[in-house]
This record gives C-alpha cells, sequence and structure tokens, in this order.
C-alpha cells in the first residue's frame, strides 16, 4: 500500500525543521497534543507559548512503508544533530555515522570491513592451526559464536595474539561454520592432523561448538616474531572481533610492520 508519506514539523519562529516522521490517515498532527516530557514537546510548548503553531507539511507521499521510512531516515541523517527526534530511525546501520566524514570507513568508503580479531589461543584454538590450514576460529559459547559470524566474505582481519602481539592478516573467504560442517582441501576439517583437536569439543551443539571461518592470509607470521610495540597505545580487546575503523594509529603500525595497504587492499 502507497499511502504513507513523511513529514515535518517547522519551528515559526525561525523556520527551523525540528522534527521528521512518517505515517499515514493524521499522524502529522499526533504531536502537537504530545504531553511527553521530550525535546520535541518543549519545543512546541514553546511556540505555542508565543502564540504561534508549529507548520506541520508533508515532504513526500504516496510512499510505501518501507519506502517512508528509507525517507524519514535520510532526512534524519542529513540533519540529525538539529533535530528533537530521540530515535535514530529504521536503517540505522545503513548510514554512515555522524562525524566520521574525516575518516575512512569500511563498507562505507570501501567494499569490505577491517577488523581486529582475537586469536584467544588455548584449549580449543591454536595459532599454528590457522596459519597451516588458513582459518581462525571462536566459540564455545553464543556470543562468541555470534562475534565471528558478523565477518562477511572480503573481509580483513588483523589476528593478535594475547601477550605476544599481531600475528597475522588475512581475508574471509568463508563465513563461519560450524567446525563439524568445514572443508579444507575437501577434506573435514576435523580429519586434519590439528596442534589443537579440542577444536572439536561441543561440535554436535549448535549453541556451543567452535565456528570456523575460512582465511587467506596475507602476511602470517609466527608467535615469536609477533608485532608489537610497548605503551604506543596500539589496540587491544577481549572482543573475539571489533572494528579497526577509528584506530588509525594501530592500521598504519599494521601497514609499516606486515608491508601492506589496506587502502588498496580493501578496495
Amino acid at each position: 500500500m502507497s499511502n504513507y508519506y513523511v513529514y515535518v514539523y517547522i519551528d515559526p519562529r525561525n523556520f527551523e525543521e525540528f522534527y521528521y516522521g512518517k505515517g499515514k490517515g493524521s499522524r502529522k498532527y499526533a504531536h502537537v497534543n504530545d504531553e511527553s516530557d521530550s525535546e520535541k514537546t518543549r519545543r512546541i510548548k514553546a511556540i505555542r507559548k508565543e502564540g504561534l503553531e508549529p507548520i506541520i507539511r508533508v515532504i513526500a507521499r504516496n510512499l510505501s512503508e518501507h519506502d517512508a521510512l528509507l525517507v524519514e531516515k535520510t532526512l534524519l541523517w542529513k540533519l540529525g544533530k538539529q533535530l528533537t527526534n530521540v530515535s535514530s530511525g529504521h536503517y540505522a546501520d545503513n548510514f554512515r555515522p555522524h562525524d566520521s566524514l574525516h575518516k575512512n570507513l569500511s563498507g562505507f568508503d570501501f567494499q569490505n570491513g577491517l577488523y581486529y580479531y582475537n586469536v584467544g589461543e588455548g584449549l580449543h584454538r591454536n595459532w599454528d592451526d590457522y596459519v597451516q590450514y588458513g582459518f581462525i576460529s571462536a566459540g564455545q559459547a553464543p556470543r562468541f559464536r555470534d562475534a565471528i559470524q558478523g565477518l562477511q566474505v572480503g573481509d580483513f582481519v588483523a589476528a593478535y595474539l594475547k601477550g605476544q602481539g599481531f600475528v597475522g592478516v588475512g581475508q574471509v573467504t568463508q563465513c563461519a561454520k560450524p567446525v563439524r560442517d568445514v572443508l579444507v582441501g575437501n577434506i573435514p576439517l576435523l580429519q586434519k592432523e590439528l596442534v589443537c583437536p579440542n577444536i572439536a569439543e561441543n561440535s554436535n551443539d549448535l549453541e556451543n561448538s567452535e565456528y570456523v571461518a575460512l582465511v587467506d592470509w596475507v602476511k602470517a607470521v609466527p608467535r615469536s616474531e609477533a608485532k608489537w610495540k610497548s605503551k604506543s597505545g596500539l589496540f587491544t580487546s577481549q572482543l573475539v572481533r571489533a572494528s579497526l575503523d577509528g584506530q588509525p594509529q594501530t592500521v598504519k603500525y599494521l601497514e609499516q610492520e606486515f608491508d601492506i595497504d589496506f587502502a588498496e587492499l580493501l578496495q
């Protein structure tokens, strides 16, 4: 049904737009008598105190709900800091964050993402296996599974080994799957001769299984040659996966140490 519209509230005292919304029927008038305590209602009350009424205008009509939401979000993104809207609107993840035009963002300026990846070497995973068979993994709990499943084909990861430093940069070639379903060279990974066979633990429990993403290593080094510089402000995290978009110092360090150019790789 194409009966939705997008509307705007305008302050008649200065003709500033201060609220965008979408709806149908009489929805555009619903805020006039809103008694909630919000910046929007305070603005309307201030206008009425001057003996005026907010100017309400439809700016796009005959839209599907999907299109109306998208138009609304576009306007919220463009004028977000000047508006009284509390919600960031639908499709928020599809729009660039504010105050980020000064830097390149993966997924926006680059097709794929650049992520810090915490190897988490231990009972269920080993860096030597990762390098030999071309993969990374995480799991044994839903939150760790969900983190590695956030990686998409084409994304780049900078692998960090706790207590050592950065040990490799690679590109994801297959999204994370339960370890029991992963093939390496048409052979099940679990049939390979692994340094850490415990990766198979919980493999029949999809909630707690280890999940494996295949990776093409651009550069990888032994743990003894890990790249690190103490007290230099390099980014680390206990998270399995974290974006490096806001870490220019770490990105520059990785480029220097591994002799790569992320801008070129991410094109």
